[in-house]
């Protein structure tokens, strides 16, 4: 996958259709990209899941986001299940949860962490 300027646009449609061809020649049938944006404080990942594929339940990485770029997705928390499709976003409930692709799908996920402390900090 060609290296994104980190200071420069990223175009989403673009990275979304390479994560779906590099999903569907994986064994794991998936493929993500963090975006190399310099932003203390946030951290966003392009996740690309061929249909009926999941990242398995896990825990909440913090206060965070899921926007649908393409396809169909379930987000599963417990009973609770959003469907989304694209140009949809939903918080990632703070509780073990699942993501489950009813179509081929890419997704951003965004992550807030928590602030880095400055160099010669004590």
């Amino acid at each position: 996958m060609e290296v994104v300027d980190s200071r420069g646009p990223v175009n989403l449609d673009e990275l979304a259709t390479e994560l779906l061809a590099d999903a569907a020649m994986q064994n794991a049938l998936r493929a993500a990209h963090t975006l190399p944006h310099p932003v203390d404080g946030l951290r966003q990942t392009v996740i690309a899941l061929i249909r009926g594929q999941q990242l398995a339940e896990h825990e909440s990485p913090g206060p965070a986001s899921l926007l649908v770029l393409r396809g169909r997705v379930r987000l599963v928390a417990g009973e609770h299940t959003d469907e989304l499709g694209p140009s949809q976003i939903v918080p990632i409930p703070d509780r073990r949860h699942s993501l489950h692709a009813d179509e081929d799908s890419v997704v951003m996920l965004n992550v807030a962490v928590p602030q880095r402390a400055p160099s010669g900090a004590r």
